[in-house]
């Protein structure tokens, strides 16, 4: 992947690093976000869904943030250490080249202590000439709204609050400075220093991390990587953009239940100076099964299994509740009630309020979400494991609530506030449900209500098929009795719904195109056409430009397919990394690194490149 360079200095012209100048680090129970600039601008801890440490990426000034950078005006460049999540930042001044290695350890240890640690550890090194360095650590704890104290304690500074306590341990002397910690140092060829922040508490004290650890840390954190990595089975044209994106995925799951974040951040700006900010570090169930679909063509299985585990607990048997045997998302630990509230006290992302944590989304009925869960359950028995009984049960259970009401409206898969359609692809997913349960019911023998479960599937096809074509727009359109084109029915070759030659297919492909496709890019649907109860425009949004390269593959446009892919891939940031959506001049816009998006520029990578031959 090509290195970002940026050109950044003390007191630099914007208070906010862009979006895409940022990588991921984490120990997959929660992450950091790194700009090109060395500033640690993201970290909720200790997981994914706690409330943030540092948070400038949503308020300069209130939001709180981990400095560390050469004083020098300097020209840098970031880059993963090859097939790892350790991230590395290049500073080029005029007296040398200097890095700074960012890497949390995966706690494998029996030791809970360990495991609660959650370190991030920063190993600043000088590998030629000679570079003054300064960092300023200043953590805001619960969104920057509980205050706290700073304090030293035997060279370690302690940053303490009601709720939270972290330690910052250093190989160079630190400092207080009021609330925060700083210090200024100056490394020669050959020199490093460690910095090394701690989660601490009651069973867990501060510990220093000297050079010998570190690299025994580095060490151990590389060879995790590459060894989950080295069971990918991919060995296609776009190896490094795939693998990218599988460790990108990893990243994003939370160990210890098995859960998938849609994203590691919230109110991440769909458009700068837009409202459609949300929070995404809860898992939800669409996004989570299409990763899970994406792993297991990669070869990844423990995932899958994990991912299936977490859900099944979570299955109603008797389900009596609006939204049936599941809810569309869930906390990462499982829980069910996520209410949304706004934090007026932060800016918001270049300025982009309201920042908001909870998602009202939860309590919504979105029908779709079964079709994805039981497509990934049917993909885990034909490659993966052949499913269990427990596993069967919760699926017949599933079934049969589709079966009782899937003609009913929603607020399909965009999550729309705008009132409850009969949305096309909510029936798409519904037939999906019922069509991949039949198929695993028949290939495993297994009890199901195979003659209702029939009558239902083919009901739901003739309703789709005569209510979801506009003979106007000579397309499949976005709900019953509209004229609108959402890019969510590109799903339907891919779901085997339809031929993807199929005239009826090929003509919605062309009016997809002609209305909604630009230079590769698509966009959802037009919300000025068909409102969403949302102010405020969007971006194009990437899952479905890589939904539109498996049509186009499907179909047999290769060059057409090949073409939109590889300009797809040159609106990847620096790493290889995805937010939600792309602006109108090419900028990411949305929460990141999105799951939705890397797990269908696997989906496109691996069909396309398997149709080439």
């Amino acid at each position: 992947m090509a290195e970002a360079s940026t050109h950044h200095g003390p007191g630099g012209s914007s208070r906010y690093v862009p979006i895409a100048e940022h990588g991921l680090i984490g120990d997959l129970r929660t992450v950091a976000l790194v700009g090109t600039c060395g500033t640690i601008d993201w970290y909720c801890c200790p997981r994914f869904d706690a409330p943030s440490v540092f948070a400038a990426i949503l308020d300069a000034d209130r939001g709180g943030s981990f400095e560390l950078a050469a004083i020098a005006p300097a020209k840098t460049k970031q880059f993963y250490f090859p097939d790892t999540n350790v991230l590395i930042t290049r500073f080029f001044t005029e007296d040398g080249v200097g890095e700074i290695q960012d890497f949390m350890p995966v706690s494998e240890a029996h030791d809970a202590c360990e495991v609660d640690r959650h370190r991030l550890i920063r190993r600043v090194m000088c590998v030629r000439g000679s570079i003054p360095f300064r960092t300023r650590v200043a953590p805001r704890f619960d969104y920057g709204a509980r205050p706290h104290t700073t304090r030293m304690a035997d060279g370690v500074a302690l940053f303490e609050s009601d709720v939270l306590s972290l330690a910052l341990t250093s190989t160079v002397p630190l400092e207080c400075d009021g609330l925060d910690a700083r210090a200024d140092f100056k490394l020669s060829q050959g020199e490093s220093a460690v910095f090394a922040l701690d989660r601490v508490g009651d069973t867990v004290a501060p510990r220093g991390c000297p050079h010998a650890e570190a690299e025994r840390e580095f060490t151990a954190t590389v060879a995790f990587w590459r060894r989950w990595l080295s069971a990918s089975r991919y060995r296609g044209r776009w190896r490094e953009m795939v693998h990218r994106s599988a460790l990108t995925l990893k990243l994003l799951t939370y160990a210890p239940t098995g859960a998938i974040v849609a994203a590691p951040t919230t109110s991440l700006p769909e458009r700068i100076g837009g409202t459609r900010n949300w929070d995404y570090r809860y898992l939800w169930v669409r996004d989570a099964a299409f990763a899970v679909y994406a792993l297991l063509r990669l070869g990844f299985t423990q995932e899958a299994e994990a991912f299936m585990t977490f859900l099944t607990r979570r299955i109603d048997l008797r389900p009596d509740g609006p939204t049936g045997p599941l809810q569309i998302m869930y906390g990462i630990d499982g829980r069910t009630d996520l209410p949304e509230r706004e934090l007026p006290h932060l800016e918001g992302h270049q300025g982009s309020a309201p920042v908001r944590v909870g998602n009202a989304a939860a309590t919504q009925l979105q029908l779709d979400i079964y079709g994805a869960l039981i497509d990934s359950i049917y993909l885990y028995d034909k490659w993966g494991k052949p499913i269990s009984s427990d596993h069967w049960d919760a699926v017949c259970t599933l079934v049969d609530w589709v079966c009782g009401h899937w003609n009913q409206p929603d607020e399909g898969v965009w999550e729309t506030r705008g009132g409850r359609k009969n949305f096309l692809y909510s029936r798409l997913m519904c037939w999906v449900a019922i069509e991949r349960a039949i198929r695993i019911a028949n290939h495993r023998g297994l009890p199901a209500d195979l003659p209702r479960w029939r009558q239902c599937r083919d009901a739901i096809y003739r309703q789709i098929m005569h209510r979801g074509w506009s003979t106007t727009r000579r397309a499949f359109v976005q709900y019953e009795g509209c004229e609108v084109l959402d890019a969510a029915v590109l799903m339907m070759p891919l779901a085997k719904f339809v031929s993807p030659t199929d005239p009826k297919w090929l003509s919605t492909l062309e009016a997809l195109s002609e209305d909604l496709v630009s230079d590769s890019l698509v966009y959802r649907y037009d919300p000025q056409a068909s409102p969403d109860g949302v102010e405020g425009e969007e971006g194009t949004f990437s899952i479905c430009s890589f939904w539109y390269v498996e049509a186009l593959t499907r179909a047999g446009r290769l060059e057409e397919a090949r073409l939109a892919f590889e300009k797809m891939l040159t609106y990847a940031n620096h790493l290889g990394l995805y937010a939600e959506e792309i602006g109108h001049t090419g900028e990411q816009q949305g929460n990141f690194p999105q799951a939705f998006t890397h797990l269908a520029l696997i989906s496109a990578a691996f069909n396309l490149d398997r149709t080439l031959g």
